[in-house]
């Protein structure tokens, strides 16, 4: 298979399909069509609307023979709206690699000119794995008004509450007036829902003036079922060989595959490049397949980091196998991503907050060998016995770094999963959630957010998507089936209140209410003092690069994790009981033993009254320790002098 074009040998070309404009030469029209043979590009000048009775402009592209039409318009104007004519088909049909579509994916594409945006991120270096805090943010829900510049007013306060990256739910244009965006069709093309793609380029510039990244969620495994014009370009697109569970894969290795690879790794590169964004997230990578000598995964990643060069980048990726072979260096045999999300800790997790193990829950406990286990390990399946689907799950990374994990409790996913889109805080007791937040934002693992979690947003998040009639009927039927697997969503009654994911009031109920970070002031409180905690304290710190920590269980509900300082007077012990209140008498256990010439104090508490607790008594800086249920304590050493006064490190 050959090496993609370098587009910039193409006529002076940033990227080798869509419009774009070239200075001093006009505007360069490119796109791919193997099996066509002629392309006309019909296009309407900027002043002209499309439905407009002066009759477009029809130019024949040349054929390049290599499965590529081209040409160059010198008085083409940026924002003028244009489609393709194929052969002898009367439809003209958007541009595959369009940049905007004003009007939706069945309108004209419209073009756009890259060069113009005003950039002050020159001195932006990129982000790199360890040290982050992820915020996953759905545009369209994050404000009321749903825009980029709406989001972009926001990002002051997020950079202050200890956020370091934003990862944005898909964005790639798709049909309706909302949804989550992993049904896009026009992959170029940054959906016209939530504002132009300079607001979009405004709102990274912004986030880089205030510290944050900017990584983009991309769907590179099926495209939506409606808006899709691909095939009217080529057969190859899609391929036969596999099967996707949401619709029919992308070719990446069978017949024409080389311009299906090109088109990827071009659009990896553009919202690198022409958006400055600081990486990607990959969906759902294990319905990407592949079978070339380089799997697509793998020069995805090249891409991203040619494309962001000499700026750091950061690749997440989502794989339901937990299969290291993704994050493992290339060099090793690996595919070279910076990070999978990590499903056991927010499986055991909410096992642990709810009580509940159905479904894909089923082959979890919710108990302390899990969460030091999942701390110390990252993935709690590496390649044993997984019951709920009858088979191993997960392969061996035992030696991984912490920074290859995204933890989390809650996401768009799983937030919807539930059926009632209820927020975490809402299905488990307050002190049991402040408890096993303590533990989700202090582990060695990279902590990711869902917006609003930060102040216990009371708006649900469901599943939307607007879809015309027979579409959408057919999506709130599948949607009822998967949630079908959990028993109590299967009932009768239970189906009968599942949102209408077509209906406008789930969305618009899905919006954050931003007022409740003053209202809800102690749960605020909570999630900033402990980013601070996170970032500030040296041995905290020190975890998320070189996993320095260790942890035992002290009951079946009840754990102590220890994080080793550079000096053994700067280890902190973090102690979870998520059960009732905890005398430990007898305690053999040597993780629990201070420092030479310690004690053990409490320097935090997740009882604190600041946060919505009934408070906690003082320390015993000798004698037995006494948990109080459902809480969390950290505790640093302090100097036992020989006069019996202590004194803190």
């Amino acid at each position: 298979m050959r090496e993609p074009i370098n587009s910039e040998l193409v006529n002076g070309r940033r990227f080798p399909i869509g419009a774009e404009r070239v200075p001093g030469k006009g505007v360069h029209f490119r796109v791919w069509a193997p099996e066509r043979k002629t392309v006309k590009l019909v296009i309407h000048s900027q002043v002209e609307a499309i439905d407009s009775p002066k009759p477009p402009t029809e130019i024949e592209l040349s054929s390049e023979g290599n499965g590529y039409f081209s040409g160059i318009l010198q008085d083409a104007c940026v924002g003028s709206l244009y489609r393709y004519l194929l052969d002898d088909d009367p439809q003209p049909y958007p541009d595959p690699a369009s940049r905007f579509q004003p009007q939706g994916p069945h309108g004209p594409s419209q073009v756009i000119d890259a060069l113009t945006f005003d950039w002050t991120d020159t001195a932006w270096t990129g982000i790199e794995p360890h040290g982050q805090v992820i915020y996953e943010m759905h545009i369209g829900t994050f404000t009321h008004e749903g825009s980029w510049l709406a989001a972009a007013r926001e990002l002051p306060e997020l950079a202050n509450l200890g956020v370091t990256v934003l990862e944005i739910m898909p964005v790639a244009d798709f049909p309706g007036r909302f949804g989550w965006g992993y049904d896009g069709v026009n992959w170029f093309a940054p959906t016209r829902l939530y504002g132009t793609p300079d607001d979009f380029r405004y709102f990274v510039n912004q986030a880089h003036s205030v510290g944050l990244g900017v990584i983009l969620d991309v769907v590179f495994n099926h495209l939506g079922p409606d808006g899709n014009y691909l095939s009217k370009f080529s057969s190859h697109y899609f391929s036969s060989r596999y099967q996707c569970d949401w619709g029919e894969p992308l070719n990446f290795d069978g017949t024409n595959a080389v311009g299906v690879r090109e088109y990827v790794l071009a659009n990896a590169a553009y919202w690198i490049k022409e958006f400055h964004l600081d990486g990607l997230r990959l969906d759902a990578t294990q319905q990407i397949f592949d079978s070339s000598a380089e799997n697509i995964i793998a020069a995805i990643v090249k891409a991203v980091r040619s494309a962001g060069a000499p700026r750091k980048t950061f690749i997440v990726g989502e794989n339901e196998p937990q299969d290291a072979k993704l994050f493992l260096p290339t060099e090793h045999g690996g595919f070279g991503l910076d990070a999978l999300w990590n499903d056991d800790f927010h499986h055991t997790a909410m096992v642990a907050l709810t009580g509940r193990a159905d479904a894909y829950y089923s082959d979890y406990r919710g108990v302390a060998q899990e969460f030091v286990s999942t701390l110390k390990r990252g993935f709690l399946y590496q390649g044993q016995w997984y019951s709920w689907q009858n088979k191993a799950r997960g392969t061996l990374g035992l030696d991984m770094p912490p920074a290859k994990f995204v933890n989390f409790i809650q996401n768009h996913d799983q937030l919807a999963n539930s059926g009632s889109g209820k927020r975490v805080h809402l299905l488990t007791s307050p002190n049991r959630y402040r408890a096993l937040t303590t533990l989700f934002v202090l582990a060695p693992q990279t902590p990711m957010l869902f917006q609003g979690q930060e102040f216990a947003a009371t708006s649900p998040f469901f599943y939307f998507a607007d879809h015309k009639d027979e579409t959408a009927h057919l999506v709130a039927r599948g949607r009822a089936d998967f949630l079908a697997q959990f028993r109590a969503l299967a009932t009768p009654e239970m189906q009968a209140k599942l949102p209408d994911p077509g209906d406008p009031q789930t969305f618009t109920a899905s919006k954050l209410d931003l007022n409740e970070r003053i209202q809800h002031q102690e749960e605020y409180a909570l999630h900033l003092d402990l980013l601070s905690m996170r970032r500030n304290d040296q041995a905290f710190q020190a975890s998320q690069r070189s996993s320095r920590i260790d942890g035992a269980v002290l009951s079946q509900d009840a754990w102590v994790i220890r994080f080793f300082g550079e000096n053994s007077g700067d280890d902190r012990l973090l102690l979870v009981n998520l059960s009732r209140d905890l005398h430990l008498v007898p305690a053999p256990e040597p993780l629990l033993a201070p420092p030479k010439d310690c004690v053990w104090d409490a320097m935090w508490f997740s009882d604190d009254p600041r946060y919505g607790g009934m408070g906690m008594p003082r320390w015993p800086l000798k004698g037995p320790w006494y948990l109080q249920g459902e809480s969390a304590v950290v505790l640093q050493p302090i100097k036992q002098a020989k006069d019996g006064v202590e004194h803190e490190q």
